[in-house]
């Protein structure tokens, strides 16, 4: 859709209190369904690859969900992850439970700060003693008698926890002194209770960063050395103020707060909210206590900050899910409305704020006309005071419903929940709204939750809430589907730049100025934001009218014996945009192309001459050179004769290495080139299989290079192509691994021409058909953690359909087949001045057809993802 689909990072803006019945529905949710992950195991055999821990997480939420908040949550230093409070009755009740969920977020790197109590088992420890607990206010009068049962009880469920998790191979470090300092509170009134003054992080980050968690105890100490009891939540509390974490997670025997009917409640936006909330009658008691608690915490603590309610049983559902479980805690933030361009502050501000997240030609000035529209329209946007969250509606008139116009949420705007305090705004003050999202938007469930109805159209979705008159329903469904967006007119922003966005100027810029422009977010299926088609360009680049709407693209593929060849017919035979009208074969010749449906083929031996005959006759739009290195010269040569007097323009694609090195060429990497020098090129240079892999696996690190990368690089017998050789015998390769080309190898010099940094490389071909692993020790200038630098490959690759970010080391086994990039890795060795990572690509797909029709597509004016399975 719009902006409405920088409706990206989840990351906590959830919660729909009002359920959506699935009769209106057109794509209900699946239902989330949980799984119990194994806990008897050994680490060493348990501790599975993050693909399948993302893979388990599916069965409570989406693969969407799961890696956004996988991102959000690892985008913090480890300490600044969570602080978890566990009560007494958890450790008693519900062990294995609380156990299972840690060594989850132990597995995917997650690293926690628990602080646990044990009040209902010193009551009775203290009852069977015959000493009779004594509470003042809610607290625990404690004398030394009571404090020596606490003490000595608190380390042995200290102790029960930590060896219940070793047991599970969850690394566990016990904090049970010198955590917290404290005065007394009121001696007189409470005996030796303490008030927390300061906390011991660098105990914290030592256990964390030696790979332990850190399992504390509410016990607090003097400067006199005196020990002091402290209530568990008091110690949560305190904690979370000195390590200001992501979230503050109390572990619950009811699993939340519940309101009057004793429906749990999903979600509280403070700032909205409070003063409405605790004026109702039945906040009272407890309830009222923990939410006036929670408040004064919040208070002090960053926006991006909240609290979850919650039992451990849900502990993964709340943390990895939009809709959660418990109950969520947020300031929130209050909004602010305006109807006139001249209530806004500063204009450029909001133009900035129209135009961010939205690459494409002419934006600003699209923008510009859009502040046209508005100044001679009604309209109301809504908005937080650091605007990060904006949304315009266009208000309803005759025969019109009240309009979405734009909606864009920044990472910040998710993480303090405006999205779904603007959609209660706009509940409140339109009774009725229609918008428009694409179909393949990754948060298209979001929008069902708003909506009490759809129709999906051509991969566009217009909801609606709040129509009851079924004509109207009836006349809104018809228009869009005669006219689809085009039905609300200049109304839409989004709608105005998409059309900009089929001009063909350079408006595919991408680069390297992405990171700065914009925080990390989950990857984005709408809008030009990122610089490359996400539709078809119905006006190709001047020369290449060739390639028009009216008819497929015709494409020429010399040298169809070998397996790339061969990957590419199968690609272009499901291509909806493209024909294949001659491949060549010398030793094919005659004989008809297997594996490819649209129309018969028959393998010719073309010559130069034919070729460039045919370029002269404007009979081919695009030229696939698959030869091997070193022959394919005079073919291209030819295509250029034939240009000198036809005036035709084809493309040309080279997968071989002879051109790589030639700055005539367009080199094809479309996720490091610039993308719009990709769309106006007609000979295009196709990178190396190794190459591209190991690009991509240190692009994202060379502004941090400390010295020269080292690439270990192991490929498939494929990678040596059909000529029998002993590098494809696999007879050869049984139990066996071949070292080819130690030094000097083309890829070397190729990766280190297109990076600007000398790498070393070493390739080696194993007994396995098609596949590359590579390992890359990358020296550092400076010392930087696993979790920063697998945060900056997120950054850069975010929005990269075909390349994957993963947490443990990716094998080659996961990618054959595929049609991406999967990186990962991330080891920091003990200096942290050295990171190991790894990358894989299948060499026949992303490591030459993949790419190829990738370049493809986009100098011949189609999505660049057309007609490819994206990861």
């Amino acid at each position: 859709m719009y902006s409405a689909c920088a409706v990206a990072l989840r990351a906590g803006a959830r919660r729909v209190v009002r359920r959506v019945p699935k009769s209106a529905r057109a794509l209900p949710r699946a239902a989330a369904a949980r799984r119990q992950i194994s806990t008897t195991a050994a680490r060493s055999t348990d501790l599975t690859t993050r693909g399948m821990i993302v893979q388990t997480l599916s069965s409570v939420g989406s693969k969407r969900e799961v890696q956004q908040y996988l991102s959000l949550f690892t985008s913090v230093s480890s300490q600044r992850f969570a602080v978890i409070k566990v009560g007494g009755a958890i450790l008693t009740d519900y062990l294995d439970e609380l156990c299972a969920a840690l060594k989850f977020l132990y597995t995917v790197g997650l690293y926690p700060v628990i602080v646990h109590g044990a009040g209902p088992q010193l009551n009775r420890l203290l009852e069977d003693a015959g000493v009779e607990p004594q509470f003042e206010e809610g607290i625990r009068v404690t004398d030394a008698k009571t404090l020596r049962v606490a003490r000595d009880l608190f380390l042995q469920e200290n102790l029960k926890l930590v060896n219940k998790l070793e047991e599970m191979g969850v690394h566990a470090q016990p904090l049970t002194t010198g955590m917290f300092r404290a005065d007394y509170l009121n001696k007189e009134k409470w005996g030796l209770v303490g008030k927390v003054t300061g906390v011991n992080k660098q105990a914290i980050e030592t256990a964390i960063s030696n790979g332990y968690l850190p399992i504390l105890t509410s016990m607090a100490e003097t400067d006199d050395g005196q020990i002091l009891n402290v209530n568990a939540d008091v110690a949560a509390a305190e904690l979370a103020r000195a390590l200001e974490p992501l979230k503050v997670v109390y572990l619950s025997e009811k699993g939340g707060l519940f309101d009057a009917g004793g429906q749990k409640i999903s979600a509280i936006n403070l700032d909205e909210e409070y003063e409405h909330l605790m004026s109702q009658a039945w906040v009272k008691y407890g309830t009222r206590l923990k939410i006036k608690e929670i408040k004064e915490l919040l208070d002090t603590l960053p926006r991006t900050t909240s609290v979850a309610i919650i039992h451990p049983e849900e502990l993964q559902k709340e943390l990895f899910t939009d809709s959660g479980a418990g109950t969520l805690i947020r300031r929130g933030s209050k909004l602010q409305a305006s109807t006139s361009l001249s209530e806004f502050k500063d204009l450029e501000a909001l133009k900035s704020v129209l135009i961010r997240d939205r690459e494409g030609p002419d934006a600003k000035e699209t923008v510009e006309k859009y502040l046209d529209f508005l100044r001679e329209n009604p309209f109301k946007a809504y908005f937080d005071s650091s605007m990060n969250a904006l949304a315009i509606v266009l208000p309803a008139s005759e025969g019109r419903q009240a309009t979405l116009a734009t909606l864009t949420i920044t990472k910040s705007g998710w993480l303090t929940n405006i999205a779904d305090n603007i959609f209660t705004a706009l509940k409140k003050e339109h009774p009725s709204l229609v918008w428009t999202v694409k179909e393949d938007d990754e948060n298209l469930g979001w929008f069902f939750d708003k909506a009490d109805g759809s129709i999906t159209r051509q991969g566009d979705v217009m909801f609606w809430y709040g129509i009851e008159n079924g004509d109207e329903i009836v006349k809104l469904m018809k228009d869009f589907t005669e006219n689809g967006r085009a039905m609300l007119g200049n109304s839409n922003l989004e709608s105005r730049l998409r059309q900009a966005a089929s001009k063909p100027a350079a408006q595919q810029v991408r680069g390297y100025s992405t990171l700065a422009r914009r925080p990390a977010l989950p990857k984005f299926s709408i809008s030009n934001r990122r610089g490359y088609l996400t539709q078809t360009n119905p006006n190709p680049p001047v020369g290449k009218q060739n390639a028009s709407m009216d008819r497929p693209a015709r494409v020429a593929l010399i040298g169809a014996r070998g397996y790339t060849g061969q990957e590419l017919i199968r690609l272009i035979d499901s291509h909806p945009n493209m024909e294949l009208h001659h491949v060549s074969s010398r030793e094919l010749a005659g004989k008809k192309l297997e594996g490819y449906n649209k129309q018969e083929v028959i393998y010719e031996n073309l010559s130069p001459e034919d070729v460039r005959d045919m370029e002269k006759r404007g009979e081919i739009d695009c030229w696939v050179m698959a030869l091997p290195n070193g022959v394919c010269k005079p073919f291209v040569e030819a295509v250029w004769e034939g240009r000198k007097t036809s005036g035709h323009k084809s493309v040309i694609i080279d997968l071989s290495a002879d051109y790589r090195f030639d700055n005539k060429w367009t080199y094809g990497l479309p996720e490091l080139v610039q993308r719009s020098n990709i769309i106006q090129a007609t000979q295009i240079a196709n990178p190396g299989c190794y190459a591209t892999a190991a690009q991509l696996g240190i692009s994202p690190l060379v502004p941090h290079l400390g010295g020269m990368p080292h690439v270990f690089g192991v490929s498939g017998y494929s990678g040596a192509g059909t000529k029998p050789s002993p590098k494809n015998d696999v007879e050869n390769l049984t139990n066996n691994i071949i070292p080819y080309s130690l030094t000097g190898h083309i890829h070397e010099r190729e990766v280190s021409s297109q990076l600007g940094a000398e790498i070393a490389f070493m390739p080696h071909v194993a007994v396995w058909f098609r596949g590359i692993h590579h390992t890359i020790s990358i020296p550092l200038n400076k010392s930087m953690t696993s979790r920063d630098i697998r945060q900056l490959y997120q950054d850069r690759y975010a929005g990269e359909k075909l390349v994957k970010v993963v947490g443990e080391a990716p094998s080659v086994k996961n990618i054959g087949g595929k049609h991406g990039v999967e990186i990962g890795g991330f080891e920091v060795d003990k200096s942290g001045r050295r990171v190991v990572i790894c990358a894989t690509i299948d060499n026949l797909l992303k490591g030459a057809a993949t790419q190829c029709l990738q370049n493809m597509n986009l100098a011949l004016g189609y999505a660049e993802y057309e007609g490819i399975p994206t990861m």
